[in-house]
């Protein structure tokens, strides 16, 4: 059963959209399988740039059908100007599909996210402000939209008039002067619907057909391991499964069905938002990583912080996704940098620990302990074999690869396609092309 999972080993922004893109010739559909709009991914084609929230990234393709899985939460404002971008540069958006079982974010949602925030002050999580936690919460209540509803009017006034009396009290108690009623949201929401319906469909069906066909499926997710409702640094987490079990129940797939699953990292690393970060750096160097690196975040436009690179959580995260291949991303942001430090453990309450606490308690505690590599001083963005990195990259990327306990098959040095080094050999795929 052809279908790979492709997940993030850090705390998001690691590059899944360059790998699913570099992927993606091989592939007949490419799903979506969680988060929703608070994510993006940035894809480089010769000299154009396309910023991606909700739709996959094998949009570019046009022998790809790409597929909005049951488990994320759409925003159908933002799934509509996403899709008009695209068509305004030419590319081909009737190929979308995107599951009817799929929560809407509402209006509301992002009013409740953004009250929350502001009344948590100094102690906020640091969400987006985009409404996907409280979606997921109306998820798991079960008194949220789903985009059929947007194609069924008398459906869809009777759950409004059921949540929103809810929601306009919990605005007020939050201090939010804003207040919803029902017939504008039903007008708004019809005419998403009308725009939508096209793409509408049994999202789980049409995977399991591809699959049977032998074609193959990738799934990407968004957000990174550390980030996981469940397995994350908990509160400081996002509102879904990143990891790679969420495709499962977000794809529409079984576990025996999935025959690779591909861990995308950086050379370093970087979050977004609150919460704790053990080999953040606060001086020159990381300044000037980031500033090399363009750390900043493709959905929201917030400055990345950023640390070295952290085997502690990264062999937690290759565990608990089962990663049989690994892509490592910007190691030509690294030339330059003299000593590059690589944490090896932890040191929390005075003892050396080398597995990861998903506790955010335990890792506001720690301090990373070390071991030191030689840097290289020239630039790497040429490099399209491995033999041709200097000698410090080389080994640099072997220590990466020995702490992190998977094969790094890919080697990015630069944002385009073309900037991508073949480590280690891959089985090709198959690939049958998919139908509309």
């Amino acid at each position: 059963m052809p279908a790979t999972v492709i997940v993030g080993l850090q705390w998001g922004d690691e590059g899944k959209g360059k790998t699913t893109d570099f992927l993606a010739e091989q592939t007949a559909l490419v799903v979506r399988y969680q988060g929703g709009d608070n994510a993006g991914h940035t894809l480089m084609l010769g000299d154009e740039v396309f910023k991606l929230h909700l739709v996959p990234s094998g949009i570019l393709y046009p022998h790809i059908v790409p597929v909005i899985g049951p488990g994320v939460v759409v925003n159908p404002q933002t799934l509509i100007e996403e899709l008009d971008r695209l068509a305004a540069r030419g590319i081909d958006i009737s190929r979308l599909r995107a599951s009817f079982a799929a929560h809407v974010i509402l209006p509301y949602h992002r009013a409740l996210d953004v009250a929350r925030e502001h009344r948590l002050g100094g102690a906020k999580v640091g969400t987006t402000g985009r409404g996907i936690g409280p979606a997921y919460e109306d998820r798991a209540a079960r008194s949220g939209l789903r985009l059929e509803d947007l194609l069924d009017e008398a459906a869809m006034r009777s759950k409004l008039e059921r949540v929103l009396p809810e929601k306009n009290a919990v605005l007020a108690a939050l201090g939010a002067e804003v207040r919803f009623e029902v017939d504008p949201l039903v007008e708004q929401a019809l005419a998403w619907g009308r725009r939508l319906a096209p793409h509408l469909i049994d999202v789980t069906w049409l995977v399991q057909d591809a699959l049977r066909r032998g074609d193959h499926v990738l799934l990407e997710g968004a957000q990174g391991t550390l980030l996981d409702l469940d397995h994350g640094s908990y509160p400081f987490v996002t509102s879904s499964s990143p990891v790679a079990g969420g495709a499962c129940t977000g794809g529409g797939i079984g576990p025996r069905q999935v025959d690779e699953v591909f861990g995308v990292m950086k050379a370093y690393a970087t979050r977004v938002g609150s919460g704790p970060f053990p080999t953040e750096l606060l001086d020159g160097v990381g300044e000037g990583i980031a500033e090399r690196g363009h750390e900043v975040g493709t959905t929201t436009g917030r400055p990345r912080r950023v640390g070295f690179f952290d085997a502690v959580s990264t062999r937690y995260a290759v565990a608990v996704n089962s990663v049989s291949s690994i892509m490592l991303n910007k190691l030509d942001i690294l030339s330059g940098v003299d000593p590059i430090r690589l944490c090896v453990a932890y040191e929390i309450d005075g003892k050396r620990v080398e597995a990861w606490p998903s506790s955010a308690k335990l890792l506001e505690r720690a301090t990373p302990v070390y071991e030191d590599f030689p840097g290289w001083e020239e630039p790497i963005h040429a490099v399209r074999a491995l033999s041709d990195l200097p000698d410090a990259a080389r080994r640099y990327v072997t220590a990466l690869e020995e702490t992190a306990g998977a094969p790094i098959v890919l080697v990015s040095v630069g944002p385009e396609r073309t900037q991508t080094i073949e480590r280690a050999w891959r089985p090709m795929r198959h690939r049958v092309v998919a139908g509309p």
